[in-house]
């Protein structure tokens, strides 16, 4: 028989066991949200058939904020003039609300996604400045207001600098009908709607020198102005090549200079070389493997922009990243359609990348 001595030695042994193997299951369960808990809040986009997926379960163990990848775009919630459909961004909203998760509205007014009845009158003419803003003031009102105090904030314009160095704004329709207007007039729309919301103006290629120092201009011009601008939102579209530390980091002091919050908004990063148009495939598309090389370059790109986030957490106010894992990325069909990229943290089955431990453990 044991001694009582030796009982006890063993049972000290067996529960401090049991302490260490509680503690590091409790170490596997953690996510991004918690690795980042002491910087900002970490997002990621989704679609509602995500929700349904084993993918829902990864989302809330890694995030604490989510986007609607589509859901809240202006084509697919407001489809007809008089028609809204609400079924998959409220899904997404619910959601968010059972997981105790932030939620980020995205994008009120955009180029893109905007069906064309918004544009044009029954005979298919343009309509007028003054219809076209009314338009969009029934929009913004309608959606904003639905999601009131459950949406901390929003992707108001999106994309509106132009990516031509001789010009300024973007020629999309709105600016045709509307000048710049339409910019200032979707920020009183939505801060009317929800005064307590967090507006944002969100584009993409800001570590560009020339566009950068346009959407600066435009940002604090409109707050010059007393336009409700709160944020702005830097894709962060980017790839394993570029940005560099010093491009990154240079970009992040000068919006920094704006004096107000700054999220990384649509973050992933690229296997292939960046692009920022649609084009047509060639022979070097078909090399899809994600190897070793591009592995560990990720993994090398991943660390460096979460090093310069880390520097800015007194301006960073959140990251989201644009896609849950590498089974489903918008960069498979853009700029090349049907071209597999692996921009994100996690694999097609779900586990974390090499990039993913670059990213948390810091």
């Amino acid at each position: 028989m044991l001694s009582c001595k030796a009982f006890l030695t063993l049972l000290l042994i067996a529960l401090l066991f049991s302490c260490s193997n509680r503690e590091s299951h409790v170490e596997e369960e953690k996510g991004l949200k918690d690795f980042y808990g002491e910087y900002f809040p970490m997002g990621v986009a989704v679609s509602p058939r995500a929700l349904s997926t084993d993918e829902a379960g990864l989302i809330v163990q890694q995030f604490n904020s989510i986007t609607a990848e589509n859901a809240m775009k202006m084509g697919p919630i407001h489809p007809q003039e008089d028609e809204y459909f609400w079924k998959h961004a409220d899904s997404i909203v619910a959601f968010a609300e059972r997981n105790k998760m932030k939620i980020r509205g995205h994008t009120l007014c955009w180029h893109n996604q905007t069906p064309a009845w918004m544009f044009i009158d029954a005979d298919s003419n343009w309509v007028s400045k003054e219809v076209l803003l009314a338009r969009l003031k029934d929009h913004i009102t309608s959606v904003v207001s639905r999601y009131r105090g459950k949406i901390y904030a929003w992707d108001v314009v999106n994309e509106v600098i132009s990516d031509k160095k001789d010009e300024f704004y973007r020629d999309s329709p709105w600016y045709k009908i509307c000048g710049s207007e339409f910019i200032t007039k979707a920020f009183e729309y939505a801060h009317a709607a929800d005064p307590e919301a967090l507006l944002f103006y969100n584009d993409y290629n800001e570590i560009d020198p020339v566009k950068r120092k346009k959407i600066i201009q435009l940002v604090a011009g409109l707050r010059a102005a007393d336009v409700p601008v709160h944020g702005v939102g830097l894709q962060g579209h980017w790839s394993i090549y570029e940005p560099s530390y010093a491009r990154l980091d240079s970009a992040l002091t000068e919006f920094s200079a704006l004096g107000i919050p700054l999220q990384i908004t649509e973050l992933d990063v690229s296997v292939y070389p960046k692009e920022h148009g649609r084009r047509e495939r060639k022979p070097e598309d078909d090399l899809t493997d994600f190897t070793p090389e591009k592995d560990q370059k990720q993994s090398e790109a991943y660390k460096t922009y979460f090093e310069v986030f880390r520097k800015h957490k007194d301006v960073i106010t959140g990251v989201t990243f644009w896609n849950i894992s590498d089974r489903h990325s918008w960069l498979d069909n853009f700029p090349v359609r049907n071209r597999k990229d692996h921009p994100l943290l996690f694999d097609k089955d779900l586990q974390p990348k090499k990039a993913y431990h670059a990213v948390a453990d810091f």
